[in-house]
């Protein structure tokens, strides 16, 4: 079974506090609950074994681009974003693909 994919990793800006980092987790891992269109969703902070790795990493899967797109402009992901996410991101990066 095809799915669609999106990685998103992120480096968070110097001085961002662990509970800043607990925040951004803890109201993406509630995103799934209130999101149908999401299949799978797995998140979490670097183990810290590779010098010069992003900070924070989420992998979330759907049915297809449709979902995938319907997740990206809900209005709850939207807030975690704008809220949560953005003022302690310094770098971002992503991509989508199907497997």
């Amino acid at each position: 079974m095809n799915v669609f994919r999106h990685v998103v990793m992120f480096r968070w800006a110097e001085g961002t506090t662990t509970g800043q980092q607990d925040e951004v987790a803890a109201r993406l891992r509630e995103l799934p609950a209130v999101i149908p269109e999401i299949r799978e969703y797995s998140l979490g902070a670097d183990a810290g074994v590779n010098p010069a790795a992003y900070d924070f990493v989420l992998v979330a899967d759907f049915a297809d681009r449709d979902a995938y797109l319907a997740y990206r402009d809900h209005p709850s992901h939207r807030a975690v974003v704008e809220r949560y996410i953005a003022p302690i991101a310094a770098e971002r990066a992503s991509i989508q693909y199907t497997t």
